[in-house]
């Protein structure tokens, strides 16, 4: 089957300076996984909190599904992810440190079954996001550069 990516978090490369990223699964209510599949996710605003050795998804938006009437769930709910402990406490112990976070990166589907990038971020400073956006307008106009010859 493959890998499908269903969401992207954009935003992320330019806010953050991505250190370690971790697969992780997603636990789902009803009609939850048909909504993912079908693309309606978003994960623009989405970050993860680590509480009682537990890793949850928080202000992530599934939308409802239609089909599913009255057994709907609640699209902003706070969603179990499924790590290792290993890994949630690497995860714990790097969050504790100041200025890092972790946030979702995509979500795709692999195998069937949804699954959630998350990477361990530090925040960039102003100055940085300017030096990204001078480095890809030079890219840009070298690729341009070349095209034409």
């Amino acid at each position: 089957m493959g890998v499908k990516v269903v969401a992207t978090n954009r935003k992320a490369n330019f806010e953050y300076f991505l250190l370690e990223r971790f697969e992780a699964g997603i636990s789902l209510h009803g009609s939850e996984i048909k909504s993912i599949r079908a693309g309606h996710i978003s994960i623009a605003e989405a970050f993860v909190q680590i509480e009682n050795m537990q890793a949850y998804l928080i202000n992530s938006h599934i939308a409802p599904y239609e089909q599913a009437n009255i057994y709907n769930h609640d699209p902003k709910r706070k969603r179990v992810l499924l790590l290792h402990k290993k890994e949630i406490r690497e995860l714990w112990n790097s969050v504790r440190q100041k200025g890092t976070t972790v946030i979702p990166t995509k979500v795709y589907l692999k195998d069937g079954i949804a699954k959630v990038e998350v990477a361990l971020a530090k925040g960039k400073r102003n100055y940085d996001k300017r030096q990204d956006i001078a480095k890809r307008d030079m890219e840009r106009e070298s690729h341009r550069a070349s095209k034409e010859y």
